[in-house]
């Protein structure tokens, strides 16, 4: 079932910019805890311009509920705001990427971490306790090369919670008719996927041709290259809650819901 109401340990990181200054303190000894010059884990959070956004994201993972050791690193893609300096004083380690563009990022990152396992993160989405290590179980299995997972809306306009609900009921049925009749890596998304650091490298990280994505067709090349599956982690506990604004900008619910209907 899908969630209407968002969670208390969703909404807790949810905050406004003054609040989340003010637990600066609390959130740099969480990313602190997890933190390893040797990690087992690299999250990557390519972001430009999300001095909104960023606090909000790096407060959840500081929550995690993990033991392994991990390396927080934001790309700072040519931000003219303060998004560096906000992930700076919360703890992250942070790289800068001149060239422009999510790909170039992405693939900073990758070249630039340290853990045998990359989660893949945005700067405008919450991560709920459990989300390291219910992503990264599978990758445990033989047969499985690449995980993604699934997400929720936050609502960032008058658009309530309900109608987001039935739009995502929507978004599950194309994911599974790509799944059953399509191409299943179409679902795999930027900011809910993980794979191992060796292997992405191995097939020329996060490079694709024109006209495709990033993220999955680095499902297409994994898949193809090693001979393995992808993964759809539909665990609610790994349920992440990401920003609506992309469909805001499309022009509100109906008419983002049209313009993916067509394009599906």
């Amino acid at each position: 079932m899908r969630p209407i109401a968002i969670p208390q340990d969703i909404r807790q990181h949810d905050q406004t910019m003054k609040v989340l200054k003010e637990r600066l303190v609390l959130i740099r000894a969480g990313i602190s805890r997890m933190h390893s010059l040797t990690p087992e884990v690299s999250i990557i959070i390519p972001a430009c311009n999300e001095e909104a956004c960023i606090l909000k994201t790096l407060s959840s993972l500081s929550a995690s509920a993990t033991n392994k050791k991990v390396e927080i690193i934001v790309v700072n893609n040519n931000s003219t705001d303060a998004t560096g300096e906000l992930a700076a004083s919360a703890g992250a380690i942070i790289i800068t990427e001149n060239n422009q563009g999510i790909t170039t990022a992405r693939n900073a990152g990758l070249q630039r971490a340290s853990g045998k396992f990359i989660l893949n993160a945005d700067a405008d989405t919450i991560y709920p306790p459990q989300w390291i290590d219910r992503m990264l179980s599978p990758l445990m299995k033989d047969d499985i090369i690449m995980v993604y997972g699934n997400f929720s809306f936050l609502p960032s306009s008058n658009t309530s919670r309900i109608l987001y609900t039935g739009y995502e009921y929507a978004a599950d049925l194309s994911k599974w008719i790509n799944k059953k009749f399509r191409e299943e890596a179409v679902n795999v998304y930027g900011f809910t996927s993980a794979f191992k650091r060796q292997e992405g490298l191995v097939v020329d990280g996060f490079n694709h041709p024109p006209g495709t994505n990033e993220d999955g067709w680095l499902g297409v090349k994994l898949r193809k290259h090693f001979q393995k599956k992808l993964f759809e982690v539909s665990d609610r506990a790994a349920l992440v809650w990401t920003s609506d604004r992309r469909i805001q900008m499309d022009g509100g619910l109906l008419k983002a819901g049209f313009k993916r209907l067509k394009k599906f």
